[in-house]
């Protein structure tokens, strides 16, 4: 029977080179001229420091658009509240990793929902799903791609 799992993982090798990426485009841009500005990688999450709250939030779109260059979903991204500290502000991003339950009720839901011919268990961190063709396997997958989860979703170890 064919089976397939879905799982939501962050490459956080891509993630670091995006935020070297971002930081070597902050040297050159004119709007940070003479600005203490920077993105810290902490391994699985990136800090973003700068002198204003606006600045925080160019620094976002800019980290966001190396990401997409290096074909790591922007939805993995979780952005923090940003607080002031003198005069610096800083903001944390974090990557998501894994499915939490929650999330994946609402998938395994989405699947019965359309009564596709598959089973949907939840194991983990993910979801597997098996069925009697691949084209229904298929089937799911465009159909999780499609909806609006707020989380970036990968599938794996897909069997015939």
């Amino acid at each position: 029977m064919p089976s397939m799992d879905i799982v939501s993982e962050t490459d956080l090798e891509e993630v670091k080179n995006a935020v070297d990426n971002a930081n070597r485009e902050i040297t050159t841009r004119f709007d940070f001229r003479g600005v203490e500005a920077s993105f810290e990688w902490k391994k699985p999450n990136v800090v973003l420091k700068a002198e204003s709250d606006f600045q925080l939030k160019q620094m976002c779109d800019m980290l966001r658009s190396q990401l997409a260059k290096r074909n790591v979903d922007a939805k993995a991204m979780a952005v923090g509240n940003a607080s002031a500290t003198g005069k610096n502000w800083s903001q944390q991003v974090t990557f998501k990793e894994g499915i939490e339950q929650d999330m994946a009720k609402k998938v395994v839901k989405l699947i019965k929902d359309e009564k596709m011919k598959v089973q949907a268990a939840i194991q983990g961190e993910q979801v597997r799903v098996t069925g009697k063709k691949r084209d229904d396997l298929q089937a799911v997958m465009q159909l999780v791609r499609t909806a609006d989860l707020e989380q970036s979703f990968q599938f794996t170890n897909f069997k015939d």
